[in-house]
């Protein structure tokens, strides 16, 4: 008892004691704060009869396993939450699986809300997550591969369909999730460090979800999706740009309606990024292309600014993002009310003491909220950042620092990819087969179930 107290380091909450099943002595081990106590009196019982028998006659069930006893593997069991009971005599040992961790239900997660669809979000157990997954998918060819992990997170699961991911994918996540030279680690950010192609990159190469039927959708169209014990975060890949442009609620609205705010979508990536820097080069270098009467306005309102518009953007774009960082931080009314007060009441004071004209107010207003527009929040956050350097190309060069802005970021897009698949596919390499499904909401057409006619009254319909 005393050496498997220290090899959990006498810990307040883990119990060793000894019990007898049977005339046997055994040692029951568990953590007082994950195990069911009612689950593992129940196993007990069951096992008064049977226990003279030895392994074999133990069986197997869904909630006990019985095996030699390995220190390993009796570490491994207590910290995953079961309670084990340990027969020196017999060198054997019963897992008897009763974990009982505080679990949230599955609501809709707050940054992925939509209008139409399931209104479910994955939570910290993978179990329940898998179980969301299956619900909406009942099909044998949906699997999940396991891979034991170290520490922080005892298992990362890996979730596709056999007969729709590519064999080649899979073994590539497979190869990359088996070599990760450190298997410790608390978040889903930091396993993206191990297993994306370009670390370095400020582009996601995986897309994260907390919804079921994004995940769902995603599995359909051939990706792999990473799941951990401990997070409701779920990795999809591989993917490309346009994935990020993509909402559930392209498939629960019309084919029109959804194809349009797919392109409102990718109309919205360019504004977020080349909005302010097209006019700090507009009226820093090129004013001569505006209209002779917008010419005048413009100038009658920057005239008294005391310095340059680069400086402008950067005061209003600096100031966008304290208060957006503040909002998060803070508890959710008072995070309102700091939004309410910072855009409206300060806005309106630096127009009014001069320090930035009304027009720059306009272009950083409409450059946030055509940021806020994509999907997904960690490309979102590449948008905000990726502003600041073309803002200052256009400051130094007017439309030729735009110019190669835009060429660097088109040559480092081509470059990238995500588990060895091109970034800007099905556009480059072109793929004429899935090339509409990136900027349209393509019909599920079902020629089978069309009725012919319609019968009303017994009479066919004209």
């Amino acid at each position: 008892m005393q050496i498997i107290k220290n090899e959990f380091k006498n810990s307040a909450d883990f119990v060793v004691k000894e019990v007898e099943i049977a005339g046997t002595a055994a040692f029951l081990c568990f953590y007082s704060t994950m195990i069911d106590a009612e689950a593992v009196n129940k196993q007990l019982r069951l096992l008064e009869d049977r226990v003279d028998k030895g392994a074999n006659g133990w069986g197997s069930s869904a909630s006990t396993s019985a095996e030699a006893f390995h220190k390993d593997k009796l570490v491994t069991a207590i910290c995953e939450g079961s309670a084990v009971l340990i027969f020196p005599k017999s060198n054997l040992m019963l897992e008897i699986k009763a974990i009982k961790v505080p679990e949230r239900s599955p609501d809709e997660p707050v940054n992925e809300q939509v209008v139409r669809g399931m209104h479910q979000g994955f939570v910290e157990n993978f179990s329940s997550n898998i179980g969301l997954i299956r619900n909406k998918m009942k099909r044998p060819d949906l699997v999940v591969e396991s891979f034991a992990m170290e520490r922080t997170v005892s298992k990362l699961n890996i979730v596709y369909l056999a007969d729709q991911a590519a064999p080649e994918v899979v073994q590539e996540v497979r190869e990359r999730l088996s070599n990760m030279p450190n298997k410790e680690f608390y978040s889903s950010g930091q396993l993206e460090d191990y297993i994306e192609d370009r670390i370095l990159s400020p582009f996601p190469q995986f897309l994260t979800t907390e919804r079921p039927d994004r995940v769902t959708y995603n599995l359909l169209e051939g990706k792999v999706a990473i799941f951990t014990d401990s997070s409701p975060t779920t990795l999809l890949g591989p993917v490309n740009l346009f994935s990020f442009y993509e909402s559930p609620d392209d498939y629960t609205s019309r084919v029109l309606v959804g194809s349009f705010y797919r392109l409102v979508r990718l109309l919205a990536f360019f504004l977020a990024i080349l909005l302010p820097a097209f006019y700090i080069s507009v009226m820093s270098f090129h004013s001569e292309i505006l209209p002779v009467e917008l010419t005048t306005q413009v100038k009658s309102s920057v005239k008294d600014i005391p310095y340059p518009p680069i400086f402008e953007a950067l005061l209003l774009e600096l100031f966008i993002e304290l208060i957006r960082e503040a909002s998060i931080r803070l508890p959710q009314p008072i995070g309102q009310t700091v939004a309410i007060v910072g855009g409206i009441v300060i806005g309106d004071a630096i127009v009014s003491a001069g320090l930035a004209s009304n027009q720059m107010v306009i272009v950083v207003a409409m450059t946030a909220i055509a940021g806020f527009v994509v999907p997904s929040p960690e490309l979102n956050m590449v948008i905000r950042m990726l502003r600041f350097p073309f803002m200052i190309l256009a400051a130094t060069f007017g439309f030729l620092g735009m110019l190669i802005g835009t060429l660097i970021l088109f040559v480092h897009l081509l470059n990238l990819s995500s588990l060895n698949q091109p970034y800007l596919s099905p556009v480059i390499p072109f793929d004429p087969t899935r090339f509409k499904d990136v900027f349209f909401r393509v019909p599920y057409f079902r020629p089978d179930r069309q009725q012919p006619f319609f019968r009303l009254g017994g009479k066919k319909a004209k």
